[in-house]
């Protein structure tokens, strides 16, 4: 792992070999499986998003230039590929109540549950900002880069949307025994707002 939290692979100079982007891929993909997650709230959607999004990088794996770039154009491509997705996607789908077997870690189930079920009450664009900015951790300009708009954009999405999450979940989070208001808005050291 990188300082920043990336997985560690070998790619100096130019991106070039397959042998590079499999060892790419193998790297990032949990962690984009779980991002496109929170993104489209089904495991197996997930999945299927997840390679779309790899296959579409392996594509121009060639013409990537720097390395460092792979990262933002596979997060970039991670949320194109679910956006286009939900535009296309017949909405009459019925999704179960059913969460992956994976143990609750900080919230108890039933929390995790109403977490899953507010981000998917969220439009496809800020749900995306949302599961960038706290989950995978992204400053505001860089999920404007993944989305393609600018920061202010993504700085009005971001607080409706977490307005939007904090009406069914202020209780729920406090009752379970995490502090009350877990989405707090972020501030930098000179008291800005970014969320």
């Amino acid at each position: 792992m990188t300082a920043g939290g990336r997985p560690r692979w070998r790619g100096a100079g130019q991106v070039r070999s397959v042998e590079e982007f499999v060892e790419f891929a193998e790297a990032v993909s949990p962690r984009l499986r779980r991002t496109a997650f929170l993104l489209c709230g089904d495991w197996h959607t997930a999945e299927d998003l997840t390679q779309t999004a790899l296959a579409q990088v392996f594509v121009s794996w060639r013409r990537i230039r720097r390395p460092d770039a792979v990262h933002a154009y596979t997060h970039r491509t991670l949320v194109n590929t679910y956006l286009a997705h939900k535009r296309l996607k017949y909405t009459g789908e019925l999704l179960t109540g059913w969460f992956p077997d994976r143990p609750a870690q900080a919230l108890a189930p039933e929390t995790r549950m109403m977490v899953r079920d507010a981000l998917a009450a969220l439009a496809p664009r800020a749900r995306a900002v949302v599961v960038l900015r706290f989950w995978a951790d992204l400053s505001v300009e860089q999920v404007a880069e993944v989305l393609g708009c600018p920061a202010g954009t993504v700085k009005s999405l971001s607080a409706r949307a977490l307005a939007q999450l904090r009406a069914p979940l202020g209780e729920a989070v406090a009752e379970s025994g995490s502090p009350s208001r877990p989405l707090e808005k972020r501030r930098d050291p000179g008291g800005a707002h970014h969320g």
